[in-house]
């Protein structure tokens, strides 16, 4: 079995700018823009892997809540090689972190949850900062030409 882990090494070889200090990326897609960022480098080999890149890279728009590298670590190896060998389980996952349409920050205020692209709803909570289901939302509004990007420090998963 491919270690996908291991393989990524060579992904975060390339050395890309952090989200904070990348200047113009509003000019860039969702899918360009977390390549660019250099910390999403495991979602994007799960978005290719589950061929959601032309659907991310499409008109939209779309709120995509991003979970970083050290949130895919999260999950004990084993069970995300499992996930993402299992095409139909990875779409699952990846479209549960996307809500149709463009969700900013100050959008949220007074939402206690939003329906994804999968079908189920996550539940939001901005009582103690922004939450989406257990995942903390860790940097807000990465605009980009087709949606915006949400930061998590987690992975969330469907019911």
């Amino acid at each position: 079995m491919i270690n996908y882990r291991k393989a990524l090494v060579t992904v975060a070889a390339i050395a890309i700018m952090p989200l904070a200090h990348a200047g113009g990326y509003g000019k860039k897609d969702i899918v360009d823009t977390a390549v660019s960022a250099g910390s999403f480098e495991t979602l994007v080999t799960a978005v290719k892997e589950a061929g959601l890149v032309e659907t991310l890279k499409g008109e939209g728009p779309f709120t995509v809540f991003a979970p970083t590298d050290e949130a895919f670590a999260k999950i004990p190896e084993a069970d995300l090689n499992a996930l993402i060998a299992d095409k139909e389980a990875l779409k699952n996952v990846l479209t549960y972190h996307v809500v149709p349409g463009k969700v900013m920050a100050a959008d949220v205020a007074g939402m206690e949850s939003a329906t994804t692209v999968q079908g189920q709803a996550i539940a939001i909570s901005t009582e103690d900062g922004v939450k989406v289901d257990e995942a903390s939302v860790v940097q807000a509004d990465i605009e980009t030409s087709n949606g915006v990007i949400h930061v998590i420090d987690t992975v969330i998963m469907p019911n």
